[in-house]
């Protein structure tokens, strides 16, 4: 890897000759601009107004325009001889807690390579150092025409240089936060902690840039003269209309995504249920114990009725059976009074 910066790292009173190499890379799609009626490049030429020419590299340089539009020209030897200590030195000014140190301020990064082998000792010593105090080296550095601020840790065995952005260039948020009350309830702050808990962890190095793929497919469908894949459906415009509801479908949809529980388990999160699901139990409940005693009470008059249609059939056999004997001792009574008669 190419290196972009040579200098030293300045620790104490102890120097480590280091050269800087960028860590990161782009694979954004770049495009050139085209006339569109003949797709001709559009290009731009660096001319000189005062001569109305275009002119080569080599023959520009750098100057800073004043308030009066006077243009003041500054050469790179006027920037390698600043009165800074900084100017080719990486400057260690503290050793501080990584958290101490804001992600706003977070800019680009940069690999420090020692440079030659002399330089190996004091970068391992220093590397070592970051690793067993577990803190940061916040360092000032010059850098492309200014002083930066700095901050140097330890990634496998590589001193990685952090470009931070000066406190006073981090923005304020005034008037960003929501200007109005809001109250959050317990139940959506349990279900915020449920679809966290669902979604869980990600391993970063999964994740790739889709946008990039779609264009390339774009890209190459029209450079084969095909139709370029359609747009996906949108998900939604965003609003959220109820957000108990929103939330228990992306509880759902995320555990369904990875085969676990469903809809039961996202009920279980309510305990004993939504005011509605409790007001509608109890009120089931209600009309089944209605049921049950309206049930009973017909049952048991039903067999009162039985009960008293016994009876009634009992004493009515009972009248029957006292009164047939009588009926047979009537002729009886007339056997004997003809027998007198006949004596």
């Amino acid at each position: 890897m190419r290196s972009i910066w040579n200098g030293a790292i300045s620790f104490g009173l102890v120097s480590i000759p280091v050269k800087l190499v960028n860590a990161t890379e782009s694979h954004a799609v770049s495009f050139r601009q085209v006339h569109t009626e003949d797709n001709g490049r559009i290009r731009y030429r660096k001319v000189c107004e005062l001569e109305d020419r275009e002119v080569t590299q080599s023959e520009i340089g750098k100057a800073y325009e004043g308030a009066d539009g006077e243009m003041i020209p500054i050469t790179d030897d006027d920037l390698s001889h600043l009165p800074l200590p900084t100017a080719r030195t990486i400057e260690i000014v503290a050793f501080v807690p990584a958290d101490r140190i804001d992600p706003l301020q977070m800019d680009a990064a940069y690999y420090i390579a020692a440079a030659g082998a002399p330089a190996a000792k004091p970068y391992t010593l220093l590397r070592e150092a970051l690793k067993r105090s577990h803190k940061v080296a916040v360092a000032k550095f010059a850098l492309r025409g200014r002083e930066r601020l700095g901050m140097l840790r330890v990634v496998d065995d590589v001193i990685v240089l952090h470009g931070l952005l000066w406190p006073d260039e981090v923005r304020a948020p005034e008037g960003v936060a929501p200007d109005v009350d809001v109250t959050v309830r317990d139940k959506e702050l349990d279900l915020a902690d449920a679809l966290m808990d669902t979604l869980g962890e990600v391993d970063l190095d999964d994740l790739h840039d889709e946008y990039r793929e779609a264009v390339e497919e774009v890209i190459a469908a029209k450079a084969a003269g095909e139709t370029p894949p359609a747009a996906p459906a949108p998900a939604g415009d965003g609003k959220v209309l109820d957000l108990m509801a929103a939330l228990e479908k992306s509880v759902r949809e995320a555990r369904e995504s990875r085969g676990g529980a469903g809809e039961a388990d996202v009920r279980n999160l309510h305990g004993r249920g939504t005011p509605k699901e409790t007001g509608a139990r109890k009120s089931t409940s209600r009309t089944a114990a209605k049921k049950t005693a309206s049930a009973r009470k017909s049952t048991s008059k039903a067999g009162q009725a039985k009960g008293a249609a016994k009876k009634t059939a009992s004493k009515s056999t009972s009248k029957a059976t006292e009164k047939k004997p009588a009926a047979k001792k009537a002729p009886a009574k007339k056997g004997a009074a003809s027998g007198k008669r006949s004596a």
